[in-house]
C-alpha cells in the first residue's frame, strides 16, 4: 500500500496492521455486546456469540474495511487516489448491508437510507449521514473507526492526506467531529508505527482543529493513565479509542526468545 518504497520491515508491519485488523476483530467476535471480561479470564478464536460467528471469522468492522482496502490498492494500480474510489466503496458498503448479518444502528440507518434514495455514490453516503446527524445528533459510534486503518496504509507518511481521508471516509456514515478525529488520529499512529516502529498516538494532534487539540490530548493521557475497563462504553467513539489505547500501553510486552 501507499506509493513508497518499504523496507521489509516495513512491509512487515504493514501486513501486521491488517492482520491484526482481522484477527483482533475475530478473537472479539466471540464476546461482542457481552460483558467486561476480568484479567484471569482466558479468550480464544472460538466463534459464537450474538451473531453465531464461525471460528475465525471476523465482524462487520472487517467487512467494511475490506472495500476501502481494495479501493485503495485499485485505485494504485491505476495512477489514482483512494479520493478517487470513494463510490466503489460506498456502492460495495450498501450492496453488503443488505445481506450482512450485523450492521451497526447508525451505519445501517445511513445505508438503507442512500439505497432508497437511488443510485448509491459517496457524495449521497454524505449527505445521508450529515441527514442522521443533524436530526439525531448522536452519530458518534465506534463503526468508523474500526475500518479506518487502511486509510493509514493507503497514504503511508503523508500526513496531510491522512487527515483528510480518514475524516472523509469517517463522515460517509459518522458524521460527528469526535468519529472524524478518532479516525485521524488512529490513521495517523499507524503511519507513524508502520514507518518508523514507534507508537505515538498524539502525533496526529496537530492535524485537529485547533479548538480540539487539548481535548484529545487530555483523553489520550486519561486512557494511558487508566485500565480498558475504565472505559466501559465502547459502543461511543471516544471510550473505544481510549479503550484501544489503554490496551496497548499497558499490556506487556512479551520477551521472545532470541
Amino acid at each position: 500500500m501507499g506509493a513508497r518504497r518499504l523496507t521489509t520491515a516495513q512491509s512487515d508491519r504493514a501486513a501486521g496492521v491488517l492482520l491484526g485488523h482481522a484477527c483482533g476483530d475475530a478473537l472479539g467476535a466471540s464476546y461482542e455486546f457481552g460483558p467486561s471480561l476480568g484479567d484471569d479470564v482466558m479468550v480464544g478464536i472460538i466463534g459464537g456469540g450474538p451473531f453465531g460467528w464461525e471460528p475465525g471469522e471476523w465482524t462487520d468492522d472487517t467487512q467494511m474495511a475490506v472495500p476501502i482496502l481494495e479501493a485503495a490498492e485499485r485505485a494504485q494500480r491505476e495512477g489514482a487516489t483512494l479520493l478517487d474510489r470513494l463510490d466503489d466503496v460506498a456502492r460495495a458498503w450498501v450492496s453488503w448491508a443488505t445481506t450482512a448479518p450485523d450492521v451497526g444502528n447508525q451505519t445501517r440507518a445511513v445505508l438503507s437510507s442512500a439505497r432508497r434514495a437511488g443510485s448509491v455514490d459517496a457524495s449521497l453516503l454524505a449527505a445521508e449521514s450529515r441527514r442522521q446527524h443533524e436530526r439525531t445528533v448522536h452519530t458518534a459510534g465506534n463503526g468508523s473507526l474500526m475500518r479506518t486503518s487502511p486509510v493509514a496504509l493507503a497514504y503511508l507518511g503523508d500526513d496531510d492526506a491522512i487527515a483528510e481521508v480518514a475524516r472523509t471516509v469517517s463522515s460517509l456514515t459518522h458524521w460527528d467531529d469526535d468519529a472524524g478525529d478518532a479516525c485521524v488520529l488512529w490513521c495517523h499512529a499507524i503511519s507513524h508505527a508502520v514507518l518508523t516502529g514507534e507508537l505515538d498516538l498524539c502525533r496526529g494532534l496537530l492535524r485537529l482543529p485547533e479548538s480540539r487539540r487539548l481535548l484529545w490530548e487530555a483523553r489520550i493521557r486519561e486512557a494511558e493513565a487508566g485500565r480498558p475497563l475504565d472505559f466501559p462504553r465502547n459502543d461511543w467513539v471516544v471510550h473505544a479509542f481510549q479503550a484501544a489505547w489503554s490496551a496497548i500501553v499497558t499490556t506487556p510486552v512479551p520477551q521472545l526468545d532470541p
